[in-house]
């Protein structure tokens, strides 16, 4: 089963809101061809467009950047949303460090009480380093509650914060530091691809999330994201997931985009639902069920 590791659907208090910190993205991608605009597209539509594309479960994540700018997808629209179809959805907490003791708190509610299954954190929306210290505590907070964490790493194109907040060698740190630690580095690290490659070698529970990029590009010339095709077929096989990212890209378009690359059947199976299953920590009863 296709496992989407990161869309999100268009249901109310899923979007961040205006977004005004990330303006540069939408000139940045003002030719790229998105899948919708807000609002053009219906639950119902999408639900239909997912399983055209062969879909059975998206991860969907929530986001906290209220101290730098203002915004958040809270824990309780993740949870409320996956509770509504719970065989269709699996949620992950966003907290903000900049909280400290206060997004410890709320991420194992949102763990305990919420149901919700992995944390995600997008560091240069919190100004913050992959590997500053008010991150430690919800790196030790995960393993406690054995949940995975997603990592944004790579450039950003807010030009209100700084690409150096997402360089893989400050993930290196953190997993000397938390070698229990289960994480996926998403985007997968450009333009510091072989860097991200690097770390994934040497740490076995680091995945990398083929998430808000086109996976034709794993094998265009010059792109910049050819290693990732090379490792990602060989030596990191196991670790690589995909996510459609939606509405930045069409869900049907990035299956067949995987499914072109020259790789073995097994391998794009793993890459879009296998590796996921295991990051995730689900058992196949947990995700067989179809939508009725």
């Amino acid at each position: 089963m296709i496992i989407d590791y990161g869309a999100t659907p268009p249901i109310p208090g899923l979007s961040l809101g205006d977004g005004s910190h990330l303006a540069n993205y939408r000139r940045v991608y003002a030719t790229s061809e998105k899948a919708a605009a807000r609002g053009e597209v219906e639950l119902g539509q999408w639900f239909q467009n997912r399983d055209d594309a062969g879909i059975g479960l998206t991860v969907i994540k929530a986001r906290d950047v209220e101290t730098t700018f203002g915004g958040r997808v809270t824990n309780e629209a993740v949870a409320k949303t996956v509770a509504a179809y719970p065989d269709q959805f699996i949620g992950f907490a966003g907290v903000d460090p900049n909280k400290g003791m206060i997004a410890v708190r709320e991420l194992e509610h949102a763990v305990r009480d919420l149901g919700l299954k992995g944390l995600n954190l997008q560091c240069f929306e919190n100004r913050l380093a992959v590997d500053d210290r008010r991150m430690y505590p919800l790196y030790a907070k995960c393993i406690e509650l054995d949940i995975p964490v997603n990592i944004h790493v790579g450039i950003n194109f807010s030009l209100q914060s700084s690409p150096d907040f997402g360089r893989p060698e400050m993930l290196d740190r953190v997993m000397c530091d938390f070698p229990e630690l289960r994480v996926c580095a998403a985007p997968p690290g450009w333009p510091w691809v072989q860097e991200l490659l690097a770390v994934a070698w040497r740490h076995p529970n680091l995945w990398i999330g083929l998430v808000a990029m086109r996976p034709k590009l794993l094998n265009v010339e010059n792109s910049g994201y050819g290693p990732l095709l090379q490792y990602g077929r060989t030596i990191l096989k196991d670790r690589m997931m995909v996510g459609t990212a939606w509405p930045m890209q069409p869900m049907k378009r990035v299956i067949e985009e995987v499914r072109a690359l020259p790789v073995e059947t097994d391998i794009a199976d793993a890459w879009l639902g296998g590796n996921a299953r295991r990051f995730l920590g689900l058992r196949s009863p947990d995700i067989e069920t179809s939508r009725g």
